[in-house]
């Protein structure tokens, strides 16, 4: 069993003693710690915005997590079977405080997890997590009495009302869209993206839509995490058939990548660098990706006269960053597009809408769009340690050592050579080093990752 509680929310395996998996004592704490933090703001609204993702247990959590926030007064809109970024515009839709959405993400079936939001649809910030975690651990609660409980309200509108405002973006061309006739093939992985992703396409004119892993079940037919490993059965299946374009979203629908006509995937690292290409094609601007992102999305960025920003890992301090530099288009290289014309989150139906109208305005197949854009491979590797060392000494001395190269350390190290990158991060939980690597080619990615990795090793020595 597992229990992780973190700055951004809770997330466990279902199910154990309390503490140390994901009982509903627990969701029941960290719920009320929510509402408690929540009411602490001061917001005007007595409202919270709740959905989830198709997992076996989501109906369980949400009820528990509804009925919490109701015994302390709040009136909680439940929109059911839904998105993380469907509930992210929910919440400022509907002049909410804040939001909640049961989700974990691309983890398998046995986990769950509570992803909290602000009354901005948001994430919570860094200082918002830690004083909500305070809360939860004195159960400094105070529960409203028989009259002053709060009342839930259901409206399964809010996937519709999501599809409508992709169409509503004035980046995305329906027309072209449906001029193309794109054939889609869509893995959904038995999740909400099975209900919502074929609804998007059959809005944008798509009229030939195939759906496999469709019925949101929450017995995931694979790997829920949208990598080309766990997308055999795509693969084969467009390889074999009359396809323009795989769509793979995961379970809650913020990540997104694709798989091109001949099978070969697009690469979840290419998703944002295609769609700010787009963009960046309308209108100029900055960018922003965390620093474990490809650098093709620097390289599209400065070819069309704007200007890349880097983040540390995490979406929050992606879009703290975007903020920052007005970024036009931003995200993360696990898939998430960050569209701010629409909101800050990771929106993979967003995606969808401006990926569609790139290619279709290109008038080209996806393989010949990828093959258009800088080749790089990221290896990624991670190398374990002692308990007893200094991990942060380590990779200062790593700083040290590649001094003369551009160095970042706002999250770990990264030291950016010429023509390829690395990027070290420590584990919080573990004596471990997490080690991406960015090159031309998957050796020479490799390559740097392993030398590296003995660098670390004799300053451990030392």
């Amino acid at each position: 069993m597992a229990l992780i509680k973190s700055i951004s929310g809770i997330r466990g395996t279902i199910g154990g003693k309390p503490g140390e998996g994901l009982s509903p004592i627990d969701v029941v704490i960290f719920a009320a710690a929510y509402g408690t933090w929540l009411k602490k703001k001061g917001h005007p609204s007595n409202s919270i915005v709740l959905g989830r993702d198709a997992r076996i247990s989501g109906e369980m959590v949400s009820s528990l997590v509804a009925n919490t926030l109701i015994g302390l007064g709040w009136n909680v809109l439940n929109i059911g079977l839904s998105t993380t970024p469907t509930v992210e515009l929910a919440v400022p839709w509907t002049k909410a405080a804040g939001g909640i959405i049961i989700t974990a993400s691309h983890n398998p079936a046995q986990w769950n997890a509570l992803k909290l939001l602000n009354d901005r649809g948001e994430f919570i910030s860094d200082q918002d997590g830690k004083d909500l975690l305070t809360i939860a651990d004195n159960q400094d609660f105070d529960f409203a009495d028989v009259m002053k409980l709060g009342r839930l309200t259901q409206d399964d509108s809010f996937l519709q009302q999501h599809v409508d405002h992709v169409l509503g973006l004035s980046w995305v061309n329906k027309s072209v869209i449906e001029k193309t006739n794109f054939r889609v093939l869509v893995d959904a992985v038995n999740s909400t993206g099975g209900i919502v992703v074929p609804m998007l396409l059959k809005a944008l004119g798509v009229q030939h839509v195939d759906v496999i892993f469709g019925e949101p079940t929450g017995h995931f037919g694979h790997n829920p995490e949208p990598l080309p490993e766990n997308l055999t059965e795509m693969i084969s299946k467009i390889k074999g058939g009359n396809y323009d374009l795989g769509i793979v979203v995961d379970p809650d629908v913020d990540r997104l990548c694709f798989i091109s006509e001949d099978g070969t995937p697009f690469g979840e690292e290419y998703t944002l660098v295609a769609v700010a290409d787009y963009v960046l094609s309308v209108k100029a601007g900055n960018t922003v990706s965390n620093l474990s992102s490809t650098r093709a999305l620097a390289d599209v960025t400065r070819k069309a006269g704007g200007e890349y920003f880097a983040a540390a890992v995490g979406e929050v301090n992606v879009v703290t960053q975007m903020k920052a530099v007005n970024a036009i288009i931003g995200g993360e290289g696990n898939g998430g597009v960050i569209f701010p014309e629409s909101h800050y989150g990771r929106d993979s139906l967003v995606g969808i809408g401006l990926f569609l109208t790139h290619l279709a305005n290109k008038g080209i197949k996806a393989s010949e769009l990828r093959a258009s854009y800088p080749a790089y491979v990221i290896s990624k590797n991670k190398i374990e340690l002692s308990a007893d060392l200094n991990v942060d000494l380590i990779l200062a001395t790593v700083a040290e050592k590649y001094k003369n190269e551009k160095v970042n350390t706002i999250d770990g190290v990264k030291i950016d050579f010429p023509d390829r990158w690395v990027h070290l991060r420590k584990s919080n939980t573990e004596p471990i080093i997490r080690i991406y690597a960015e090159a031309s080619s998957e050796a020479e990615a490799d390559t740097l990752a392993q030398q590296i990795m003995d660098v670390i090793t004799e300053i451990a020595k030392g």
